[in-house]
């Protein structure tokens, strides 16, 4: 259990207890909390912030996703290397399944960089039915804005001044800045891109989501697509959808 904490600083004692299952321990929540307070063992708790509604049709918490794909969120962290210089962070979320579809890190992004990775997304797990940010001048770039709809994917626009109703991605980044941004220096570009891309994988693959039964993301999506009937992603060369390949002129 203690080498598990100094691994993940930031779980608490039932993502503790999901970690020991997973390696053959026969353990209960009981026990483990049990073991944790003996030990003097805490999380430190934060004031819980008041969440607000705000009165977009396009929140989160109104237009709730159903299946895997159809809501993606995406937004941008603001980070630096060690010696000043900027680093700005591309996120991709899947709303239903909590998975963490892309993490890019570069100096700079503009949109001809966020439709890169769209591309690059789109083909490997299809196409969603929304995308969901908020008003940064890179997600709603006219240029984007019409690549988007040749592919008839339809952007969800949150209200200015109203970061709540794109939950999903505030919480994401809350997890990424707790449990890693926070604690790491990062002393170039390319040493962030690659802590960060394992961090993800590690997100995915193992990380106990509290809102998916304790379950890691990746975990979840599987077991969902087996047992459901999920309508099929749509393919970025589904005729009559344009070609989400074309590039801005």
């Amino acid at each position: 259990m203690l080498e598990l904490v100094g691994r993940y600083p930031r779980y608490g004692y039932r993502r503790i207890t999901v970690q020991l299952r997973r390696e053959g321990w026969r353990v209960n929540p009981k026990r483990i909390y049990r073991l944790w307070r003996k030990e003097g063992l805490k999380v430190p708790q934060r004031q819980r912030r008041r969440r607000r509604f705000g009165n977009s049709e396009h929140a989160c918490s109104r237009l709730r996703s159903e299946y895997p794909h159809q809501v993606w969120s995406w937004d941008f962290l603001h980070e630096r290397t060690e010696d000043g210089r900027p680093l700005k962070v591309l996120t991709v979320v899947d709303e239903f399944t909590r998975q963490a579809l892309a993490v890019k890190v570069r100096r700079h992004f503009r949109h001809g960089d966020v439709i890169e990775t769209l591309i690059e997304l789109f083909h490997r797990y299809g196409m969603p039915q929304y995308i969901r940010s908020d008003n940064g001048p890179e997600l709603v770039a006219r240029g984007l804005r019409h690549w988007l709809e040749s592919g008839s994917v339809e952007t969800l626009y949150i209200e200015p001044g109203a970061p709540w109703e794109n939950g999903y991605a505030e919480s994401f980044h809350s997890r990424l800045r707790d449990e890693l941004l926070n604690g790491e220096l990062f002393y170039s570009l390319e040493e962030a891109q690659t802590v960060v891309e394992d961090w993800r994988q590690e997100y995915n693959e193992r990380r106990p989501h509290s809102a998916l039964g304790y379950e890691a993301p990746a975990a979840f999506a599987a077991r969902f697509q087996a047992h459901s009937g999920a309508p099929p992603l749509r393919s970025p060369e589904t005729p009559g959808r344009g070609n989400i390949n074309a590039r801005l002129s």
